[in-house]
């Protein structure tokens, strides 16, 4: 099981370096059903997985001028207060409970990417408005606080269509309000979870071997085609997540 992981953990990496998001939203299922690791454990070694990767994925499109600072800053900083804050929340809700959540994140990524059609061309603004970075950064940071995701999968979007950012331009911003949101969401839940390290720090190492290789795919894989394949792999891991949380569950009721 444990090279099933690395070979997923890679694949982690090749999704946020190709798109921005994504693959942050597989971390959780690996670390969990894959490795083995208790449910918020699990979310909080998905956190510093995304955070690291993220970070280091951030570096190769910064060097290529495919990041809007002032954008990606506004939108983080408030990403990591609303991370922060469900972080903390998060120790008192039910572990299948937020494993539902993430799946209900999961199925939703996966319809994006599904209905995912080759954008018109928009007049693009060199960044956005700062209430809306604000208001969208608290939402997202929200969201990877409580189920760990990253949530480039929700970045992306909001700066292509809100902004109308090129779309390699809305990955590498999306990056840098990644690694940021993360950041704060795992500090969140240091507070009150113990991460067992070893397993944690092998799938953050094949996962940057990923981003790596992802970089390097950037301008030569079909992003329409890319993102439908990823689609139906999130939406498959979704239905093993609902599998093994949701019987268990509905007997408790």
């Amino acid at each position: 099981m444990l090279a099933v992981g690395i070979v997923f953990a890679v694949a982690i990496g090749v999704a946020l370096g190709l798109l921005g998001g994504g693959g942050s939203i597989l971390t959780v299922p690996i670390l969990r059903y894959v490795l083995g690791l208790p449910a918020h454990a699990a979310i909080a070694g998905s956190l510093f997985v995304v955070a690291v990767t993220s970070a280091v994925a951030l570096v190769g499109h910064a060097r290529a001028g495919r990041v809007r600072w002032r954008t990606g800053v506004l939108f983080g900083a408030a990403g990591m207060l609303g991370a922060y804050a469900a972080g903390r929340v998060a120790h008192w809700i039910p572990a299948p409970l937020l494993l539902l959540a993430f799946a209900a994140m999961m199925v939703a990524t996966a319809a994006a990417m599904l209905r995912a059609r080759p954008a018109p061309p928009r007049r693009t603004r060199a960044e956005l408005p700062t209430l809306e970075v604000l208001v969208e950064g608290l939402v997202v940071g929200g969201v990877t606080g409580l189920v760990g995701a990253g949530g480039g999968f929700l970045v992306v979007p909001a700066l292509v269509v809100l902004g109308g950012l090129p779309m390699p331009v809305a990955v590498g911003t999306s990056l840098l309000v990644i690694a940021m949101k993360s950041s704060a969401g795992l500090a969140g839940y240091l507070a009150s979870t113990p991460i067992p390290w070893p397993p944690v720090l092998l799938v953050t190492a094949a996962a940057l071997v990923g981003s790596t290789m992802g970089l390097r795919l950037a301008a030569r894989v079909d992003e329409l085609r890319l993102r439908r394949g990823f689609g139906w792999f999130v939406l498959a891991m979704a239905a093993v997540v609902l599998w093994q949380e949701l019987p268990p569950l509905l007997r408790a009721l």
